[in-house]
């Protein structure tokens, strides 16, 4: 299957089924030296893994990952390192009733259309958990963007459903299920969240992710612009429909005079860029917002079809999130991560002699 390997440099070959024995990736290109443990990955899988919170998939996954090559005596060594993640609750009886049948909204349709067959356990490469072992590639690049250039990767729900979620504080997020930047709303999510599950539908969220200290230069004019690449990766998340950097679609109400981010010599006064002009970095936050649809797999009984062509009733049953955003924010901050890690090393085999000697400007402003 094409499609299955992201990025040049550091590329990241995803493999696996949602109900298969294992998920997980090879990572090709991490330069070597890096200091590297399970126990610095697992982190970042435990932020997305489900079943943490009544809000989302009761599935119980451990994603415990394996280190299975590419370190040795705790240092990457330059070669692929493979990372697995064991399969251990897999229920694939609970989808016999879609075995013939289309999901609407779901990739069934296009997938037969497309292979001829499907796997229509838990949708198979289709399904959500195939972000698992890109959150564990993500967590790889974040430790070598934090080491070499003090690079911090952050997300959050900026929005979930009709509901905006104002921000308030990044220490916020780390202490709700929702990664909200505002703990004063929690309780009205999960007034929200519970009569969604009850009513047996779902809903979309809107999430922000913002990397700073990313170096300036990163990018290219043209094709490899990195705000394209950045939503390149960011549409390949599952559910994901639509990106914008920095002030995105409130740019056609915007004035030139107020859009353009003033630059004296003491520094940017502001970030509607989101940290990225004509495709190339400037230094400032890399700023992105996603928005994300509400999940297919719905109790609520909808009309498609069979493989046959036959009129059919759908009802999806098993362990789905109400809202598939809820654990979206480490997966959108690794593939941010991802994306910076491979501009990178790109920049550094094609630039790295070049020296200007104009000052880098301040940089805080925009996050």
């Amino acid at each position: 299957m094409a499609g299955s390997t992201f990025g040049q440099l550091f590329s990241v070959t995803n493999f696996g089924e949602s109900h298969g024995p294992a998920i997980g990736c090879v990572i090709d290109g991490c330069p070597p030296g890096l200091s590297l443990s399970v126990d610095e990955i697992q982190p970042e899988l435990d932020r997305r893994r489900p079943g943490t919170s009544r809000h989302v998939t009761q599935r119980q996954e451990t994603d415990q990952v394996e280190i299975l090559s590419g370190v040795f005596e705790g240092k990457t060594t330059g070669t692929p390192i493979a990372l697995l993640i064991r399969n251990q609750d897999q229920r694939s009886s609970d989808y016999g009733n879609i075995a013939v049948q289309f999901r609407p909204g779901h990739a069934d349709y296009t997938y037969w259309h497309k292979y001829g067959i499907r796997d229509y356990r838990g949708g198979g490469r289709s399904s959500a958990r195939m972000t698992a072992p890109m959150v564990a590639a993500g967590a790889v690049a974040k430790k070598w963007l934090r080491e070499k250039f003090g690079t911090q990767i952050m997300g959050c729900m900026t929005a979930l459903g009709d509901v905006p979620i104002p921000f308030q504080s990044w220490d916020d997020v780390s202490q709700n299920p929702f990664f909200a930047a505002n703990n004063d709303v929690v309780p009205e999510l999960e007034a929200y969240m519970d009569n969604l599950r009850r009513d047996g539908d779902s809903v979309g969220a809107r999430l922000m992710v913002a990397a700073t200290n990313v170096p300036v230069g990163l990018g290219a004019p043209l094709f490899d612009k990195l705000d394209a690449d950045i939503a390149y990766a960011m549409m390949g998340v599952n559910a994901v429909k639509g990106v914008e950097m920095g002030d995105g679609f409130d740019v056609v109400a915007q004035k030139g005079s107020y859009h353009g981010d003033a630059m004296p010599p003491s520094g940017f006064q502001s970030n509607h860029a989101g940290g990225v002009l004509g495709g190339i970095s400037s230094g400032q936050p890399v700023v992105v917002h996603v928005a994300i649809k509400p999940t297919s797999s719905i109790r609520v009984p909808r009309e498609s079809m069979d493989i046959h062509g036959q009129a059919a009733t759908v009802e999806t049953f098993g362990r789905h999130d109400p809202c598939v955003g809820i654990r979206a924010t480490p997966i959108l901050e690794a593939m941010l991560a991802l994306v910076l890690m491979d501009h990178v090393l790109l920049h550094r085999a094609q630039n790295a002699d070049v020296h200007v000697d104009t000052p880098i400007l301040d940089m805080d402003s925009g996050v």
